[in-house]
């Protein structure tokens, strides 16, 4: 194997190891979020991120952005969510063309109630993977993840 064979190799492998990391972590939230609140990762994701904005509203355009979706699956996203009650879509004042989502009163309260779900959740996934070999150095990496 050449240099450049090694250099693809282990690049390889820090992908697998930071895949295997999402995905222990996605599947915790997932299962800890749809049990206790019928939430997805992705609602949760959304909800969260409308309630760090002032007046609990951004564009769609934003919320597809913070959400990681492209336009039309960020269209059904809020589609869901809208449909539950837990966010509504308002015209833009300074750009009719506009429209942004916001978050609704019982979007508020389920996210207050789903937050320490996920927080322990995410808490739980991370002791996880910091007790799995093969990450144990990732997630000392992302001192965010462990709060230290």
């Amino acid at each position: 194997m050449g240099i450049s064979d090694d250099a693809v190799q282990i690049r390889s492998q820090g992908w697998r190891r930071l895949a295997a990391l999402h995905q222990l972590i996605e599947s915790e939230l997932e299962r800890a979020l749809q049990d206790k609140h019928e939430l997805s990762v992705i609602e949760f994701s959304a909800l969260d991120s409308l309630s760090r904005q002032d007046g609990w509203h951004m564009r769609m355009s934003q919320l597809a952005r913070a959400a990681a979706l492209s336009p039309s699956a960020s269209t059904r996203l809020v589609n869901r969510l809208e449909d539950r009650g837990l966010l509504t879509r308002i015209l833009c004042d300074d750009d009719r063309r506009g429209i942004y989502t916001e978050l609704t009163a019982p979007g508020r309260a389920l996210l207050k109630k789903a937050r320490p779900t996920h927080d322990r959740a995410l808490a739980a996934a991370v002791a996880d993977a910091e007790a799995t070999p093969e990450l144990t150095d990732l997630v000392a990496a992302l001192p965010e993840l462990t709060g230290r």
